[in-house]
């Protein structure tokens, strides 16, 4: 079955349950699969309002369907209400970041992201020097 496809059948559903928040999570995530997303948008709100499940995955991809609809300060609100169910989830922070970027905080994005850097130890050993960097990036000698 292909994505146009999966899309027709779950708003078949929805006609049948319109509360069905399982069925506004597909729908949510069938729109953003083709490349629709400002027609995903009403369904990842209702979902999320309505209690889906995959809640973690429900907050990623609101977040970043609003940061590529160019919304970012709902995209940045977005995640950071997405990180207060799941605390320092990894990935909520990098698109947390790429949100900031959009809007101009470009060295705060940075920081949060040396700082996911440094946390996940992928940084060859250098983890207190690039957390030091992280709290102060213009330090210079």
């Amino acid at each position: 079955m292909g994505d146009e496809e999966l899309r027709k059948r779950l708003a078949d559903l929805l006609t049948r349950d319109q509360g069905d928040p399982e069925v506004l999570r597909q729908l949510a995530y069938a729109n953003d699969a083709l490349g629709n997303e400002h027609e995903a948008l009403p369904y990842y709100e209702r979902a999320l309002a309505a209690g889906a499940s995959d809640r973690l995955g429900m907050w990623t991809g609101y977040g970043s369907t609003l940061r590529v609809c160019g919304r970012y300060e709902e995209a940045l609100a977005a995640f950071d209400e997405g990180l207060t169910e799941f605390p320092g989830d990894r990935g909520l922070r990098a698109f947390r970041a790429m949100a900031l970027h959009n809007l101009g905080k470009h060295q705060e994005a940075v920081q949060d992201l040396l700082r996911l850097l440094a946390e996940g130890r992928q940084v060859g050993g250098y983890e207190r020097a690039v957390e030091f960097y992280a709290r102060d990036l213009g330090f210079t000698v």
